[in-house]
């Protein structure tokens, strides 16, 4: 079972982050929860959501331990980093998140996602490396299945993306 949290600003696609990673789940014919929780002013305001990936059932979408955090700001940073048990992964982006984590018990990737994604053209792409180096680390979902719920998710219009985002999941995974 892979328990995710995924913390940032509204606006920065946390929760399409959570979505693609339930979806692929699903794809794998795994049992998945997906939980949001953002603020009432939504764009700018707190993003987070839950998302659990697992062979078994899946009991509660409430996460008390998570095996791998993904921040996009240092508040999310420091209100989640103490959820990630002992062992765990924690992935940041380090181009909005100066401050690193306090955890000398967990793996930490620096990624500076934001500033890749606008030189691959695409803003949106900073939270799909984040989730490259995810899928690499946890090994939560196989990418070929990721890029299948990426055509599930997506709208056609967006469909001449996903090569592009493929090239920044697998940025990600390399980093």
């Amino acid at each position: 079972m892979q328990q995710v949290i995924l913390a940032g600003f509204g606006g920065q696609g946390i929760l399409s982050m959570g979505k693609f990673i339930a979806y692929s789940g699903l794809e794998e014919g795994k049992n998945v929860s997906w939980l949001p929780s953002y603020g009432p002013e939504m764009r700018g305001g707190t993003a987070n959501c839950n998302v659990i990936v697992a062979e078994e059932e899946v009991g509660s979408p409430i996460i008390s331990k998570a095996s791998a955090l993904i921040v996009m700001n240092q508040p999310s940073l420091e209100k989640f980093e103490d959820y990630v048990e002992e062992g765990g992964v924690i992935i940041l982006d380090s181009s909005l998140v100066p401050v690193m984590p306090k955890r000398k018990d967990v793996k930490v990737f620096a990624i500076p996602a934001t500033t890749k994604a606008y030189e691959f053209g695409n803003a949106t792409f900073a939270g799909i490396i984040l989730l490259g180096k995810l899928i690499e680390e946890t090994k939560i979902v196989a990418p070929e299945n990721f890029e299948k719920a990426l055509y599930k998710i997506l709208p056609p219009k967006k469909h001449g993306l996903i090569p592009a985002e493929m090239e920044a999941l697998k940025f990600g995974a390399e980093f």
